[in-house]
């Protein structure tokens, strides 16, 4: 046990397991699960004994629904140094795993959001069910997607990873399978038998996967993907907006409502994010990227409203300050991808 048993680490067999386990809070990420998480992982790089790791989380309520939010906001009310600690942590923890020399499997049962995203997408082997829900809705209180959407987001086909980062859309099973989220689905009924399959012999977990292997269904996704392709192209997001208007169509309606509750500055973020994460050549260098905007964003008063209006009041009217897309000037978005000093900016783990 560690992290005041927030996360439970531990060896069974030649397998390296890590539970998430803060179900009343949907298995949000501290500052301390993601370090003990890293000492757990840096130690079984090099342990011969452990052949391959194993991520899930205890009881139903969802794999992992992001980071504290609440805690982060307390710290954005103060001086922010929490939270820049937190984030250069988590994002040392995406690295690690992104890196990783030896298997990683990922069972995403039920919410994958925000940081839940960080820890499980650069698994090897991505397990969802009936139950996984994915979504980056960061743009809604004032953040971006980070823990390297900037990466994944941007190389999903047809702008979708756009999309998803300007509305904050929910996948279910199919679409994360279309979109290469999960890489197989399993009923959640089955996956205590296959978790301890893999335990079992780690050595046969492809062979293992494809015997529990069941059929998401159609993806329904798909009947949209034309139009997010050429709707979620512009180069700005009021071209984006402007192409949803003019379509016309109840879905692209519903998508510019979506789109305009956001907060102006993330969105903007958030499209500059994707264009330079579609042309980064290194993961590392995307999180450098996203550690300072995260240094910037994450003690902003869009963050504090966000936070409020969201999570606090639950009234859904956030006041974003700027309040329109045209209000935030190209100078604006510079300034929070511009680079920090050079002792505050982030680096990769040992």
């Amino acid at each position: 046990m560690s992290a005041q048993g927030e996360v439970i680490i531990r060896v069974e067999g030649k397998v390296g397991r890590i539970t998430l386990n803060r179900p009343q809070a949907l298995h949000a990420l501290t500052t301390n699960m993601c370090q003990a998480m890293i000492v757990a992982l840096q130690a079984w790089r090099a342990d011969p004994a452990v052949e391959l790791v194993l991520l899930d989380h205890s009881g139903e309520r969802g794999f992992c629904a992001g980071g504290d939010i609440r805690t982060l906001a307390e710290s954005a009310r103060g001086d922010g140094l929490a939270n820049h600690e937190f984030f250069f942590t988590e994002y040392r923890l995406d690295s690690l795993i992104f890196h990783y020399p030896k298997p990683v499997v990922a069972v995403m049962d039920g919410a994958v959001m925000g940081g839940g995203v960080g820890i499980s997408r650069p698994a090897r082997f991505r397990i969802g069910t009936e139950r996984t829900v994915f979504a980056m809705p960061e743009t809604g209180i004032g953040l971006f997607p980070d823990v390297g959407g900037s990466w994944y987001l941007s190389r999903m086909p047809d702008h979708i990873g756009t999309w998803l980062a300007l509305t904050g859309a929910r996948l279910k099973a199919a679409d994360c399978e279309l979109t290469g989220v999960i890489t197989d689905y399993v009923e959640a009924r089955n996956l205590l038998e296959l978790k301890a399959r893999i335990v079992e012999d780690p050595a046969a977990v492809e062979t293992l996967l494809t015997e529990f292997e069941a059929d998401a269904g159609r993806p329904p996704l798909a009947m949209h993907q034309d139009e997010i392709a050429g709707l979620f192209a512009g180069d700005s997001v009021e071209a984006i907006a402007e192409a949803l208007e003019a379509a016309g169509t109840d879905w692209a309606v519903e998508q510019l409502r979506i789109l305009k509750s956001k907060s102006p500055t993330s969105s903007k973020v958030a499209l500059r994010q994707m264009r330079l994460g579609a042309a980064a050549r290194k993961f590392d260098q995307v999180m450098a990227m996203e550690y300072r905007i995260a240094y910037r964003l994450a003690v902003s008063a869009d963050f504090l409203e966000g936070v409020r209006a969201v999570i606090v009041d639950k009234d859904n009217a956030p006041r974003w300050a700027p309040a329109s897309l045209e209000a935030v000037s190209t100078a604006d978005v510079d300034a929070i991808f511009a680079p920090l000093p050079s002792a505050s900016e982030w680096s990769p783990p040992p």
